[in-house]
């Protein structure tokens, strides 16, 4: 993690007319409404870790609609001692889940539903958000 980017997915969960976020809890964007996420395990492809990062941070199964492509997140702070950044080569992903999401992670203290026009929230996310086409 000092000297070589972590590969992740994030999930843009769709809900009606907005997404799900979930406030942060931990480093990196701690306090910061974001979108679920995790990183790529060796030998896992990249579907194959939306379906267990919703698994595991949503509670529920969900279904891949489109695949908004490959970002760089640059953070100047992380949670792993003696590391004191992180960069992620994050792969942004939308969803829409097959049943109710459940908050079922550490890492958020809650989820809530956003809806256009999206303001105030953490650039990445917000990178997502203006890469989505709206139905």
């Amino acid at each position: 993690m000092a000297n070589s980017p972590l590969v992740s997915v994030d999930l843009i969960v769709k809900q009606d007319d907005g997404v799900l976020l979930g406030l942060r809890e931990s480093e990196p964007a701690k306090g910061e409404w974001f979108v679920p996420g995790g990183c790529v395990l060796k030998n896992e492809r990249l579907t194959e870790a939306v379906h267990r990062v919703a698994d595991m941070e949503l509670g529920c199964e969900v279904e891949i609609c489109n695949r908004l492509g490959t970002f760089e997140h640059f953070y100047d702070t992380s949670e792993v001692e003696g590391v004191d950044s992180k960069h992620y080569v994050a792969n942004g992903f939308v969803v829409e889940p097959f049943q109710p999401v459940d908050l079922a992670d550490d890492q958020h203290s809650e989820l809530r539903v956003f809806e256009p026009p999206f303001e105030g929230l953490h650039p990445y996310v917000q990178q997502y958000l203006d890469r989505m086409v709206w139905e």
